[in-house]
């Protein structure tokens, strides 16, 4: 039995241009706009934090998710955890993501973090600004959410704990009703053939 931990990288698909950002912010917005007006806040601060390798680059190229896999494994990297993002059936910043899942490629572990959390302005100076409210609307919800994740839990690359699948929850406190989620999705899982779900809280303040 192999006990050794393996390392997982947390994964942001922040770094493409979608709609709604355009809507929010400004034409073609990604990431990479903050990252590149940072700016020092004390004597010797590196910022801003300029690309190195792969510079610039934009998740909706498969090359630069084949390049970052690769330099993932080269580094020791076992996979990546994708954060996933569902606001009562609508999914945002989901098209890197879904793309490996329907490609198959990069051939590289994967697993997905719920990141069940309301957008707002609070990293762009805007922290009253609500943009998209994360809500938990009922069992309905639930079960539609669980069936779209099924594929992904599905594929011979998903990240496995004991042979279920390994489901990270940003903010597992949120959840009105954890307990009867949890037992819901477990059962669905049975149902679908898998050995149940892995599921893992991360307690965080960043986030709040």
């Amino acid at each position: 039995m192999n006990t050794l931990p393996r390392l997982i990288a947390f994964y942001l698909p922040q770094y493409h241009p979608i709609p709604e950002n355009d809507e929010w912010w400004e034409k073609g917005f990604t990431e990479w706009t903050n990252v590149a007006k940072a700016k020092p806040l004390f004597r010797g601060h590196y910022q801003p934090h300029i690309p190195a390798d792969l510079g610039f680059y934009d998740l909706r190229v498969p090359e630069t998710r084949q390049a970052q896999a690769e330099m993932a494994k080269e580094y020791g990297i076992h996979g990546f955890c994708y954060y996933h993002y569902w606001f009562d059936g609508k999914q945002l910043l989901e098209r890197p993501f879904q793309e490996v899942l329907t490609n198959g490629e990069p051939d590289f572990p994967f697993c997905l973090c719920w990141a069940n959390q309301t957008w707002s302005g609070i990293w762009h100076g805007a922290p009253d600004r609500i943009l998209i409210e994360q809500t938990y609307p009922g069992e309905e919800d639930t079960i539609r959410h669980f069936q779209a994740l099924l594929p992904a839990f599905k594929d011979e690359r998903y990240i496995k704990v004991d042979g279920k699948p390994l489901l990270a929850i940003l903010k597992p406190s949120d959840l009105p009703n954890a307990f009867d989620t949890i037992e819901l999705w477990q059962k669905l899982a049975v149902d679908n053939g898998l050995k149940g779900l892995f599921i893992v809280g991360l307690i965080n303040d960043y986030s709040k």
